[in-house]
């Protein structure tokens, strides 16, 4: 949530910042009005209530000498159905104003490109050439399915279209990924949480999810309850309506999470296979940070991505989001995108995300500054990795013409020690 102050202030900045991202900026003139007519009520409010005080002091004198104080008692009552009322129409405006701010999106960094879709989004760098191979590529689900290994159709059976059943070896693929990319953030400083796959919709509004993408996550019909559409949100809430001591930062948490999506709006998208899925597998990297050190902090947690795919040797490039493409909460996204020999292209397969004050102003999430003074953190979050689409990449990237799969070396402890997944 953007500060109420810095939109009245800066208005001309932030028309022209949020006008980058699309947004109906008529929406910006809207705040400001709610704002202005809201500070109109407080004050008339509090006039009324010094009117009330000084009649009441007059009142109790007037009965004390037995005199007839009829008069300004009628006044305190008819005053004090003005206040009601003018406290009826306070809160109107307030939910009008909440309302605009709640979808509101942030402000981006200099430094973002500016541009309307995907297709301005600058590349940054790159890493790994992709292999040529000397035979007919496959994709993931026909590696998946030859190999008896992922099976689409009885998961289709048991819950219904965009979720798969793992076996074997590619089972265990998956769950070695899970605990190497959990490793791996261990030796980096960051603490592993095993968070609750269900949070309440006070935490999902936190970190932005709600109200705007409502139509994106999964509720538990009779309860204030939603599935986790990525660890983000209960890691980031984990410090959420808290005044804290500035030492305790920064705060650097991972965790894995399955994640659940209905992915609306993707009709037609990525329909094959595991690249778009309702239920998916995901490793996440939440920092709390003073904001003096936020901008260092997303490099560090674009660098933990980065050096997990090099691990892996997969070849990657790193994308600066547009204004036009990047998250609601973010000011500056790194997207990196994994090479899909199948696909003959790159695929996003982790989001790295500044949120500065963003989210902490949603959730309540501050801490005690040098002086004492209180301060909303900032956020960041970020994929390391999109396991599902690790364990996608390294099925078509480390293929072989008989069909088998050469296990990364640095996986196999985690397998076994197996070199080769095959039938």
């Amino acid at each position: 949530m953007l500060d109420i102050k810095l939109i009245t202030s800066e208005t001309e900045m932030v028309k022209s910042n949020l006008g980058n991202q699309g947004f109906d900026i008529s929406k910006i003139d809207e705040v400001i009005d709610f704002d202005k007519q809201r500070k109109e009520f407080t004050a008339q409010t509090n006039m009324l209530r010094a009117t009330v005080n000084t009649l009441s002091k007059q009142i109790g004198p007037l009965k004390k000498k037995g005199e007839d104080a009829s008069a300004l008692m009628a006044e305190v009552a008819e005053t004090k159905k003005k206040m009601v009322e003018l406290d009826a129409m306070q809160l109107d405006v307030q939910i009008k104003l909440d309302n605009l701010l709640d979808v509101m999106p942030n402000l981006t960094l200099d430094g973002v490109p500016i541009g309307s879709s995907e297709d301005e989004n600058v590349e940054v760098s790159k890493w790994g050439e992709p292999q040529k191979f000397d035979f007919e590529v496959k994709d993931h689900v026909t590696l998946g399915e030859e190999l008896g290994m992922l099976d689409f159709e009885a998961a289709t059976k048991v819950t219904g279209s965009r979720f798969v059943f793992y076996k074997g070896q590619i089972a265990r693929l998956e769950r070695a990924l899970i605990n190497f990319m959990i490793d791996a953030h261990l030796e980096e400083g960051y603490t592993e949480i095993i968070p609750p796959f269900i949070v309440h919709e006070r935490s999902m509004y936190g970190t932005g999810q709600l109200p705007k993408f409502k139509d994106e996550a999964f509720k538990l019909e009779g309860f204030d309850w939603y599935l986790v559409p990525t660890a983000e949100v209960p890691l980031t809430n984990i410090k959420r309506e808290e005044l804290f001591p500035g030492k305790e930062l920064p705060i650097k948490m991972c965790a894995y999470s399955p994640c659940f999506r209905s992915e609306a709006g993707s009709y037609g998208k990525d329909t094959r296979g595991m690249i778009r899925q309702h239920q998916f597998n995901k490793v996440e990297m939440v920092n709390l940070v003073d904001g003096a050190t936020s901008i260092e902090a997303h490099d560090a947690m674009v660098g933990r991505g980065k050096s997990l795919l090099e691990a892996l040797g997969l070849p990657y490039r790193a994308i600066n989001l547009c204004t036009g493409d990047i998250g609601f909460g973010a000011m500056k996204t790194i997207d990196l995108e994994v090479w899909m020999p199948s696909q003959d292209k790159y695929r996003e397969i982790s989001s790295i995300s500044n949120c500065g004050d963003f989210q902490a102003r949603r959730a309540s999430i501050r801490f005690r500054n040098s002086e004492g003074k209180p301060e909303f953190a900032h956020t960041l979050n970020g994929s390391g990795l999109a396991v599902g689409r690790t364990v996608v990449a390294i099925m078509e990237n480390y293929q072989q013409a008989d069909g088998t799969i050469i296990i990364p070396e640095v996986l196999r402890s985690y397998m076994g020690n197996k070199e080769v997944i095959a039938k």
